[in-house]
Formats: structure tokens, sequence, C-alpha cells
């Protein structure tokens, strides 16, 4: 079907339903598939996301039980056939281990997502966090550049233990220190990338919350803009012009759009190029 993008439910992830309503919500056709489906199934679809969640119950390490079923081999072909390709969070650690991004060594895995280094606590953490666009072009963030924005920052809720971005390759390093594959940063609400918690939530190197391929077709963000969507879910202690808005808003506005929903518009203005 023309605009059906497919959303993979693997055992333990949380986010599907909610994930397919805000793509119905911009016009496309979101429809669940199993991971356990044949691979051809993956063959006509527009788009694929993969969700959050807790894939496998993040044995091993966060993502990397999926990352080895079969059909994610149907998932990085796709995404080398140039179809967009989004994992948030628990999707985004499925993308990283099953080497999709960044692609600097095609074949390779060079990134990990280690668990979150914080001051004074580990673990899990839930809160509100600053992104604006990186350098790197991405057919999922194109709406930075005419969203409404603090500075080109939007408020997105986080979740995860396990979010931060590393790697143990000098030549990834570098990469990434030039702006290669970045796709979004962690950022002060004056639109500065961050520089220490809590705006950096999680330590991640260069503040990346999230990053891309070579191509731009594929996005691997650690915070969740489907739980940003719609205004009502908008945290007033998020601040900035959405906050405002949430604050301001009557009873019918609570259901327009939110800051979250431009990943999704620009997967529809990309599809429809």
């Amino acid at each position: 079907m023309k605009n059906e993008v497919l959303v993979i439910q693997f055992p333990g992830v949380n986010c599907e339903y909610e994930t397919v309503r805000v793509l119905e919500a911009v016009g496309l056709t979101g429809r669940i598939v199993r991971w356990n489906i044949e691979a051809d199934a993956l063959r006509d679809a527009a788009a694929i996301v993969i969700p959050g969640g807790w894939s496998y119950q993040d044995r091993i390490r966060a993502g990397v039980v999926a990352a080895k079923d079969k059909i994610m081999d149907a998932v990085v072909e796709a995404a080398e056939r140039g179809v967009p390709v989004m994992g948030i969070c628990n999707g985004a650690q499925i993308l990283v281990e099953s080497g999709a991004v960044t692609g600097f060594r095609p074949g390779g895995i060079d990134l990990s997502l280690a668990p979150n280094d914080m001051p004074d606590r580990d673990g899990y953490l839930c809160r509100w966090v600053r992104l604006k666009k990186g350098p790197a072009s991405c057919i999922f963030t194109e709406f930075f550049n005419d969203w409404d924005t603090d500075s080109g920052t939007v408020p997105i809720p986080m979740a995860h233990g396990e979010g931060r971005f590393v790697t143990m390759s000098e030549d990834t390093a570098a990469h990434l220190e030039r702006g290669d594959s970045v796709a979004v940063n962690y950022a002060t609400i004056d639109g500065e990338v961050a520089r220490d918690f809590p705006e950096n939530p999680n330590g991640s190197m260069l503040s990346i919350a999230g990053v891309t391929n070579r191509a731009g077709n594929v996005l691997a963000i650690m915070p969740h803009p489907e739980r940003a969507s719609w205004l009502h879910q908008v945290s007033p202690g998020a601040g900035g012009v959405w906050a405002e808005r949430r604050l301001a808003a009557g009873t019918k506005d609570i259901y327009r759009p939110g800051p979250g929903l431009g990943f999704f518009e620009s997967l529809r203005k990309g599809l429809s190029l």
C-alpha cells in the first residue's frame, strides 16, 4: 500500500500502538508487523519504524538480541535501498547493534549505547530534554528548518537507561567530531549544544541524541518524539514556547500538534517528494 509504514513489534517493545497513531495523524498508514514475519513482507514498505520498549528484556545489553533477528537483515537491506527507517529509543539501540548506522565501516558496528553517565545516580532516567538539528542531513529532521522552536530547539521526553552514544574507534570518533552522521544533538533552550548534565542527560559523546547513516534516510534517536506529538503531552515544565502554548490551551486546543510531530511530518514530506 502506498505510504504504508511498517512498525516492527519485537517481544518486549511497548510503543508500537502510539507510534502507529502518530503516523496516521500525519496522513500515513501505519501497520504493526511482528518480528517473525517473512522478510519479503518489508519489500514494499514506504518506511519502517522500530519503536521503543525493552526488546527481549534488554538481556545482555539493550537491543543486541533483537538486532540478531532475521528481520533486521531485511531492515538493513531496505535502508541500503533508500527506504526511510527510524528507530526510537530501544529501536535506536537495535539499529546501532545491527550496524544500520552510522555506516562508516560498511558491515561493521562502529557505535555503542552505553549505560547513562550521570552525577550522583545511575540507571534509568525519564525527563524532558531539548533537541536541535545536528550538522548531518537526515530525512526525519528537516522540520527543524521551519517548525516553531526555541532558538532552533524542541522539547522531547527521554526515558532510557542505556542511551549514551560512545565509540572505541578513533576513525568513527573523528567522523562524529566533524559532524558526520550527527542528526540530533541535546541542547540548551538558547540553542547551544549541551555541555553538561542535565541538558546532556546521559553523558553522550558530543551530546549526540540521534545519528543517521551516510545517505540520511535512517535515524536512530534516543528520546521519544511520539510521546510529544500532541500539545496535551507537553509538560509545562518543559519550558519555552511549547510549554507556554500548553498552559494557554483550552480544552479543544490540547489536541493540536506537539513538537515531536515534526519528525513524522518530515517523513511524510520526504515520502511525497
